[in-house]
């Protein structure tokens, strides 16, 4: 049988399978096992999968992925994000739309100290959702911000998207967690600027304005935050620790956060039990999609699909930018079904060749993909994002959550936008660390 219809049935049936329930893992495993088995035969693909899954999972670098989310885990249980959000209120709780910056802010904040989306949406919404409804507003612009502020959790470091990207494509780790803060940092200005202009005839109460005297005392109280940021990101950009060992040290400074603090003094037992199975689940499930990813990565590098694609659109003449442009565009209707891992592990074998072999900085590129990812978090109908704030706020429906979010997407495309002309934001901190 011809190779391209092979491919072009094997990537089908991800879709059929997928569509059907099937879990992503097994979804990409069953369709790169029919590719190999169509294009090779039975006893090839079985005398690959004595190998093939452990190497797909037996990644140094991908160590660190348990560390960072125990250790957002850790933050999560000692209260981290309910005493952010009232440091945050303090100094922009007076602004028309304060306290949704506030949330914002907090999501900022709380994502250096954990590498998941969901878990900064859930930790902030729980804290920031009540107390706007509180204040009087729109329940739409306080579940949509708080659901957009939660993505800053796959891009401020640590971010377990980052180091997965940096696994599936053998760039370094340390340069992808660093080179997610500055546009981590202009997205929550541009969300800022943005609930600000949304909210400017929005007559919800606002905080009283706190002197600044009580905006730095109140400021003391995010020390764990910035001990955890100065650890990590600190750490790897002095070159004082690789990204696992930063991991590990942060994810100890966490624990005895939480054990000394009156939480931690209140219920350890559970609240170590509660860290230790989320950690596990969410692991798990990051390293049974490599193992999936990599059976399907191996047989499109079998079909060398990767090098036609990048032959292709090389001799095709079109603008190299305009081809990174396009590609990223895929990732919308994708973003509409499919959560970020599952994105990542089925487009980036095939655009990641591409977009190199065209001459571009693969940490931009890496930076990219995971804001496109970021906006399939708060997008219709799947956004994982919105679910969990509806879930946590039974007042609002899920619809009303999405309508919410809607102006953040909007705000999302204008940030892409300027880090797709403006290389520069992106790249220009890693490379001040590779340069030390």
């Amino acid at each position: 049988m011809d190779i391209t219809l092979i491919t072009l049935l094997a990537v089908g049936l991800i879709f059929v399978l997928l569509a059907i329930g099937t879990p992503v893992f097994a979804a990409l495993a069953l369709s790169g096992a029919f590719g190999i088995v169509m294009s090779e035969d039975l006893s090839f693909l079985l005398s690959r999968l004595k190998s093939l899954p452990f190497s797909s999972a037996a990644n140094y670098s991908l160590t660190v992925i348990p560390l960072f989310i125990l250790m957002g885990a850790f933050a999560h249980q000692a209260q981290v994000g309910r005493r952010l959000f009232h440091v945050a209120n303090k100094w922009v709780g007076h602004l028309p739309g304060g306290l949704a910056m506030a949330g914002i802010l907090t999501s900022a904040g709380f994502a250096a100290t954990s590498g998941s989306s969901v878990a900064t949406a859930a930790t902030v919404g729980a804290v920031a959702i009540p107390e706007m409804k509180r204040a009087g507003y729109d329940p739409r612009l306080a579940a949509g911000s708080v659901a957009a502020g939660g993505v800053l959790g796959v891009l401020i470091p640590p971010s377990v998207l980052l180091i997965f990207y940096a696994a599936l494509t053998e760039v370094s780790a340390g340069k992808m967690l660093i080179a997610g803060f500055v546009p981590g940092i202009l997205t929550t200005i541009v969300f800022m600027a943005g609930t600000a202009i949304v909210s400017r005839h929005n007559i919800a109460a606002r905080s009283p304005r706190a002197g600044w005297g009580e905006r730095l005392r109140a400021t003391g109280q995010a020390w764990q935050v910035l001990v955890l940021f100065a650890i990590v990101l600190g750490g790897i950009y002095l070159g004082l620790v690789t990204p696992t060992e930063a991991g590990a040290i942060g994810a100890l400074a966490a624990f005895l956060m939480l054990v000394f603090s009156r939480e931690g003094r209140r219920g350890l037992g559970g609240r170590l039990q509660d860290s230790f199975r989320s950690t596990t689940t969410t692991t798990v499930m990051v390293l049974f999609t490599m193992i999936g990813a990599g059976i399907f990565s191996y047989f499109l590098t079998l079909a060398q699909v990767p090098q036609a694609v990048a032959e292709a659109i090389v001799g095709s003449g079109v603008p190299p930018l305009l081809v990174v442009g396009i590609l990223l565009l895929l990732y919308i209707p994708l973003g509409m079904f499919l959560d970020a891992f599952s994105m990542m592990v089925i487009t980036l074998p095939i655009m990641f060749p591409t977009v190199t072999g065209l001459g571009f900085d693969p940490i931009w590129f890496g930076i990219l993909c995971v804001k496109m990812c970021e906006i399939g978090l708060i997008t219709p109908p799947v956004g994982l994002n919105c679910f969990v704030i509806a879930g946590i706020d039974r007042d609002t429906p899920l619809s009303d959550v999405f309508r919410g979010a809607l102006w953040f997407i909007a705000m999302e495309m204008v940030t892409v936008l300027i880090l797709f002309f403006i290389p520069v934001i992106t790249t220009w901190l890693p490379d001040t660390m590779m340069g030390r």
